[in-house]
């Protein structure tokens, strides 16, 4: 029995050995615990171990960060926290953005990334322009499917982003109805969904960020930005770390 678990844990170390743990800034660990744990990245576990990780994010004006530059937004984040955590693998997050885009209009560009750059990884925020176009949440969730099963044939993992939380906005668009659509969307598919909405609402309410400050907004911009792009790294990473678990599911 001991030579079992000895033979085992071995294994598992193997398994990880490309992994290299980061310590996530004290803001980013406060909500640590509401990422999704359970989900496996098979494909993204696979451009590991080729050591070539190509991430493409699909996304609306809230994916950016006007003022402060590329590099501040999250998925430059993003990918400076892949390549920290993945010595030796050469990680590249390209960019898709376009404000006032719906889920609808970004199924072509999708399926052009798709094709072109054939990422590992598609992540694919979505919900804000819908909520503030009350768009018919039907054709929402047709589009969603469509999306999310390009990706999978195109052998591409998917993450859905919800939308950013904003305490001046809540009480006037109706996200609510988008957000449960995205979950059962992430449940159906079995895909992760990163809650944006949902941290950043956890941040306001803890005090982390004061998201109706007058004063300091791009500075406050930029690390929620940093934290967002840290926090969707720990998902990769770690979806991708279960996709390597043996197939009996020891861990």
């Amino acid at each position: 029995m001991r030579g079992v678990i000895i033979a085992l844990a071995v294994a598992l170390s193997g398994a990880c050995a490309t992994f290299a743990k980061a310590e996530l800034p004290a803001p980013c660990r406060v909500v640590e615990h509401q990422l999704d744990r359970e989900t496996a990245l098979p494909r993204v576990a696979k451009a590991i171990a080729n050591k070539k990780l190509d991430v493409v994010v699909i996304g609306a004006g809230s994916s950016s960060l006007p003022g402060s530059g590329a590099d501040k937004a999250y998925p430059a984040r993003l990918e400076a926290a892949l390549s920290e955590q993945l010595p030796g693998v050469t990680v590249k997050v390209a960019t898709d953005i376009k404000p006032g885009r719906t889920v609808a209009d970004a199924l072509k560009p999708l399926f052009s990334n798709l094709a072109s750059i054939k990422p590992a990884l598609t992540i694919w925020q979505a919900g804000t322009v819908e909520a503030m176009r009350s768009v018919d949440v039907d054709a929402f969730s047709a589009a969603l499917d469509q999306g999310i099963d390009a990706g999978r044939r195109a052998g591409s993992d998917v993450i859905l982003v919800n939308a950013q939380y904003s305490p001046r906005t809540e009480s006037i668009i109706a996200l609510g109805a988008y957000s449960d659509n995205m979950r059962w969307a992430a449940l159906r598919h079995e895909i992760p969904l990163f809650d944006r909405f949902g941290l950043m609402k956890s941040w306001a309410e803890l005090g982390t960020f004061d998201f109706t400050a007058k004063t300091g907004k791009l500075e406050i911009a930029e690390q929620v930005h940093d934290c967002i792009g840290r926090l969707l790294a720990d998902l990769v990473i770690n979806g991708a770390k279960i996709s390597e678990l043996p197939a009996n599911g020891a861990r």
